[in-house]
């Protein structure tokens, strides 16, 4: 009954889901919520960006579905897929983005979520692909590092193949960086991808992202000379709140 009355509230324009008992739904709960939050910050326009979770024991992916208005979107209408990215449950095309996301999982084995945005000023040092500075503490609140760019994908990896190879693109640009320290990237001439330990946290670390991108470019209207903050003012911050001896934010009771 549950999933009639949820038929009911869709509108013709989007096809019918799987009316049999939705996979994951905890997980289908978050990665919504996550996708929702980059609207709710502003961070995309229409139907862009995307947002994945990964459940690891199972080895399936739960992401949004390709052209989908967010208004319009249910848990019910996100995808599972495999990591081959075979669909698993979902009547819906997967996000096209997918095969990227699935990458990321595969390479860095500790995430456990995905953001995809074309966040204004975060794109904006993607198309010039520059390397987004730290000049501040908020930027070393999160990234133990500049945010890096991507280089430019060869015309033949676009042709085919293209968002398996912006895939390997970003993983190529962390071949000698911790992925973990530096959850995000700018992918050249394309957009930035954040990820996190769940869809909540990179989604987060998007929206942080995007303030970071503004800052940055504002601190080099105002000043085109100002240089990154020191690294002993970048690692004090960083491991305040990340490093083994942490002390940032509040003791977490143990249960």
């Amino acid at each position: 009954m549950r999933s009639k009355r949820l038929l009911a509230h869709i509108p013709p324009a989007i096809p019918d889901i799987l009316t049999s008992a939705m996979l994951l739904p905890t997980l289908r709960e978050q990665v919504l919520k996550a996708n929702l939050e980059l609207v709710d910050r502003g961070l995309v326009l229409y139907t862009f960006g995307n947002v994945s979770g990964i459940a690891r024991d199972e080895g399936l992916v739960v992401i949004k579905p390709s052209g989908v208005p967010y208004e319009s979107m249910t848990p019910a209408h996100l995808v599972i897929t495999d990591l081959e990215g075979k669909v698993v449950e979902g009547n819906l095309r997967p996000s096209s983005d997918l095969p990227t996301h699935l990458i990321l999982y595969k390479k860095f084995g500790s995430i456990g979520g995905v953001a995809h945005t074309h966040s204004e000023y975060a794109t904006a040092w993607a198309q010039a692909r520059q390397p987004i500075p730290c000049f501040g503490t908020t930027h070393a609140d999160y990234f133990h590092g500049p945010v890096p760019v991507t280089e430019r994908m060869a015309d033949a990896d676009i042709a085919s193949d293209y968002e398996l190879n912006t895939g390997h693109a970003i993983i190529r640009t962390f071949r000698n960086m911790d992925a973990l320290a530096i959850p995000a990237v700018l992918v050249a001439n394309h957009g930035p991808f954040c990820w996190g330990p769940d869809a909540a946290t990179a989604a987060h670390n998007a929206v942080i992202l995007e303030a970071v991108a503004r800052m940055a470019y504002l601190t080099l209207r105002i000043n085109e000379k100002a240089e990154p903050v020191e690294r002993s003012l970048h690692d004090k911050h960083y491991l305040r709140k990340h490093g083994s001896r942490a002390y940032y934010g509040q003791v977490k009771e143990s249960r």
